[in-house]
């Protein structure tokens, strides 16, 4: 077996040739599977290296086993190999790129997978997949070049790859341990998407279902468990993921325009119409049109909701033209339709048509503690890296801190809080007194260098002076993670 240098670091995203980073850009923001975003990847990069076959190991974090998670393998679904085992399994545990010429000659081959499969292994490239801190998360492996042989050029191109690989790994959910350990916690089939639990599980089955066809779903749940998130789960998954998806939050809409804002307008339809408008239903032409909190959806419009949803077909407001629209519908509430149509808010048609394919969506309490502590660490990676503060981990007080208490804004409280001790952070450790949350904590340890007994209002003042730097000067948004208005911050600011 022979090495090139080792791999010792990620680079930033400025790469000379970044060909993997590029074929994934518009991935890299979405819940697609994360096999169709892997996938993309290996297919890039088997192109490239013109190889019969290409597959990417992740490094279970839980097992230490390499899992093929992609593979261009159409014969056998996944490969498993213990620590060790293979030649990718010694580029694992090496962290040490492999270029063999006669793989079968190779005494770290294992000819176990060439024996189900069929395939004659000639030749390898194989190099790991290392983060920015050098602890190994995988590993990539070509198989015989289909035009001559695979050369030592070729292997520095492989591991220039796999650094790409590395950066785009760092951008989605399948992120390392919370204590930093070799490998990545494969949980969970979408990119974006962090949680483990039993009923996270049948959520994600469902969800997957449902994105395979064109059918009506309804979202139900509480305010802050991710409704817009599944929504859009389900159309990038589906046939429609390259069309449009329009979203629209009903309780935003404008009483007296809410009509011509869904299905557009013509030229003089009401005072001040002095152009033809069109509505968000053809916006999404093609696509979905995802109508969030669809209680709130006034009974006048009810109805033309209703038989576009029989006949997919609608009119602008002041025309006579009929629209025939291919749009799927996706809804979403955090009340109880069922009392809407009792009281009479609510049309009862409506209801059965909107609630062909129903998917509740749990709260964080009920996902239990393990999913709130990967979600915290997901949350806490994420801002570290886009607020560049140092800090890199929990400490265990604060994960149990974390886990014992009750969300009842569920993951987007859990995201604002952990955002927000992310900001005072000053070192690598995030300690429980950073958490603002009910309970007790010592105030002298949120900002340090200001004692017990200092006045509140410099402390105050620090705490809303950092939180700006942190927002590169926006006051609006720092105003918004505060959950204070502007003249409040600035207020605040004057101390």
């Amino acid at each position: 077996m022979t090495a090139d240098s080792r791999q010792t670091r990620a680079p930033a995203a400025a790469d000379a040739a970044p060909s993997v980073l590029r074929s994934v850009a518009g991935l890299l923001g979405r819940p697609v599977t994360t096999d169709t975003l892997l996938q993309a990847m290996i297919a890039q990069i088997t192109r490239e290296l013109d190889a019969e076959r290409g597959t990417l190991y992740l490094v279970d974090a839980r097992t230490g086993e390499l899992v093929s998670r992609v593979a261009q393998l159409p014969e056998i679904r996944e490969i498993r190999l213990p620590p060790g085992q293979g030649v990718a399994g010694h580029v694992a545990l090496t962290g040490e790129p492999a270029l063999l010429h006669d793989a079968q000659a190779d005494p770290h081959f294992f000819p176990g997978i060439d024996r189900v499969t069929g395939f004659c292994t000639r030749s390898m490239v194989v190099v790991p997949v290392l983060d920015a801190a050098g602890k190994v998360r995988g590993v990539l492996q070509l198989l015989d070049r289909r035009q001559g042989r695979f050369t030592l050029a070729h292997q520095r191109r492989v591991v220039e790859l796999a650094r790409q690989v590395a950066e785009a790994l760092a951008q989605t959910s399948l992120r390392p341990t919370g204590d930093r350990q070799r490998g990545v916690l494969v949980d969970g089939p979408f990119n974006g998407i962090v949680g483990e639990s039993p009923v996270m599980g049948q959520l994600y089955a469902r969800v997957l279902a449902a994105a395979s066809t064109d059918a009506t779903v309804l979202l139900r749940g509480a305010s802050g468990t991710g409704k817009s998130l599944f929504a859009r789960a389900i159309h990038d998954n589906g046939a429609r993921r390259a069309r449009p998806l329009v979203h629209v939050d009903c309780t935003a809409l404008p009483s007296g325009l809410i009509e011509s804002e869904l299905f557009g307008h013509e030229r003089g339809a009401f005072t001040g119409a002095e152009r033809r408008v069109v509505g968000k239903f053809e916006q999404a032409q093609g696509g979905t049109l995802f109508l969030d909190e669809i209680g709130e959806l006034p009974l006048p419009l009810q109805g033309k909701l209703l038989r576009f949803l029989q006949e997919r077909r609608c009119e602008r407001l002041g025309g006579r033209e009929t629209l025939h629209l291919d749009v799927r519908v996706i809804a979403a509430t955090n009340v109880s339709l069922e009392e809407l149509v009792t009281a009479g808010s609510f049309r009862r048609d409506l209801y059965y048509r909107v609630r062909v394919v129903e998917l509740v969506l749990p709260s964080l309490a009920e996902r239990g503690s393990t999913d709130i502590r990967r979600l915290a660490e997901h949350f806490l990676d994420h801002y570290a890296r886009r607020h560049r503060r140092p800090v890199e981990a929990f400490t265990p007080a604060a994960l149990d801190r974390l886990s014992r208490y009750s969300w009842p804004g569920n993951v987007r409280e859990l995201e604002h809080c952990v955002e927000s001790a992310v900001v005072l952070a000053m070192g690598p450790t995030l300690g429980e007194e950073l958490l603002a949350l009910p309970g007790p904590a010592d105030p002298a340890a949120v900002l340090p260098g200001y004692p017990a007994g200092a006045p509140l209002r410099e402390v105050i003042r620090e705490h809303v002076q950092r939180t700006v730097e942190a927002c590169d000067g926006n006051h609006s948004e720092a105003a918004r993670r505060l959950g204070i208005g502007r003249n409040t911050l600035a207020r605040h600011l004057r101390g």
